[in-house]
């Protein structure tokens, strides 16, 4: 296949339209293939890694002057539910260099930052990884207590962080600490770059989880580890909280889109199961309860597919960066974990066996609702914002 990276040239229609289906291709004929491989290894394989970078995956939403696709977050949602549709973790293998840890590069990081680093992750030479959620600061960042010192010019960072995506492959952590206590000023809140193999950094072994084989987590502890002032992004104490709120606000939608994806593989492994498996002699889609299911299904993935696009037009527009995306998120994970659900139930008790798609569908969507901010978490933005909104006029 051939490399879908247009270097610094614009994107046009056509462009777009060809990145989508070679990414189809590959997710359908390529990587389906290999999933139960990959979840009995738990692991990637090198090949599939391999394409992926050539392809330019690794850099997707990273502006092309950057070395990236530079695809829009409208854009991206469409890519996204391609990606959804096999293992979450192909997508998780370049996700958070196009997400949630990219994006605080591209849109607070200093023009010396990027250049030193963003070519590189876009080529996937480079894994960032996004360090915030700590045992006692996950969905509310402004809890956290990880801490960065001044040292003459430098920085000291002490703190934990958990269940980190990609850190086992990191060669750069994101990492969010606390510079001083929450004041009327801010939270305090400031994120450095902080290189992989700096000492005083250590990453634990591969998180045990439910589900998404393949995607892998793990805890990151600083210790005493020394970064120069280059090191804090935008060269400013005060952007870490606005950074980590508009990374992970940006990275719900995509999260929305990708749980559209995954529900869309629930509901056609289903109608083809419906329609071929039988009982007593007659497809079991024939029965009128089987059905109800499948409508059900059917009309969620549209709901989830259309509140998306409109999510993503808002925030490219500008219009809604932060309702929109909670809405997007809150609807489509919910959505997707009652799909997978309901596609088990329609499989009957083939449904529950290894190495039939929904069973792994169903441990594998039950994290959507976890991570870039819980359900509750959703609602609050969601409620919280709409209250705001009233007294304001």
């Amino acid at each position: 296949m051939p490399s879908m990276s247009t270097g610094a040239d614009a994107l046009t229609d056509e462009d777009f339209r060809e990145i989508l289906a070679q990414t189809r291709t590959f997710v359908r004929s390529v990587v389906m293939p290999q999933e139960q491989r990959i979840a009995a290894e738990n692991r990637m394989p090198d090949e599939i890694t391999a394409q992926s970078k050539s392809m330019g995956l690794y850099g997707y939403a990273i502006p092309a002057e950057w070395g990236g696709l530079g695809l829009d977050l409208a854009q991206d949602v469409e890519l996204a539910m391609e990606l959804g549709y096999t293992t979450l973790a192909l997508r998780s293998m370049f996700g958070t260099n196009n997400g949630i840890a990219g994006q605080v590069l591209v849109g607070f990081g200093t023009t010396e930052q990027k250049s030193r680093w963003l070519d590189r992750i876009a080529s996937g030479e480079v894994v960032a990884s996004f360090a915030l959620t700590e045992s006692g600061a996950g969905s509310n960042p402004a809890s956290l207590r990880t801490s960065a010192a001044r040292s003459g010019e430098d920085w000291i960072v002490n703190g934990e962080k958990r269940f980190i995506t990609n850190a086992p492959l990191a060669d750069l952590f994101v990492v969010f600490a606390r510079t001083r206590p929450a004041d009327a000023d801010g939270p305090g809140i400031s994120v450095f770059l902080v290189p992989a193999d700096t000492p005083g950094v250590e990453v634990g072994p591969k998180d045990l989880k439910m589900g998404q084989e393949g995607a892998w987590t793990a805890e990151v502890r600083f210790q005493d580890v020394r970064v120069g002032p280059d090191a804090l992004v935008g060269g400013n104490e005060d952007i870490g909280y606005r950074a980590a709120m508009t990374s992970l606000a940006r990275g719900r939608i995509h999260i929305a889109a990708l749980a559209v994806g995954t529900a869309q593989r629930a509901l056609d492994e289903s109608v083809a199961y419906a329609a071929t498996a039988t009982q007593g002699g007659t497809p079991v889609g024939e029965f009128q309860l089987v059905q109800a299911m499948l409508a059900d299904m059917q009309t969620g993935v549209m709901a989830g597919r259309a509140l998306v696009r409109d999510a993503a037009r808002a925030w490219v527009a500008g219009e809604d960066r932060r309702i929109a995306p909670s809405a997007a998120k809150l609807f489509c994970t919910e959505m997707a974990g009652t799909v997978a659900d309901l596609a088990v139930q329609v499989h009957g008790g083939t449904g529950y066996m290894r190495g039939v798609a929904v069973e792994r569908i169903y441990r594998d969507v039950r994290l959507l609702r976890l991570y870039e901010g819980t359900s509750e978490i959703q609602r609050l933005i969601i409620g919280g914002g709409l209250v705001k909104s009233a007294t304001r006029r």
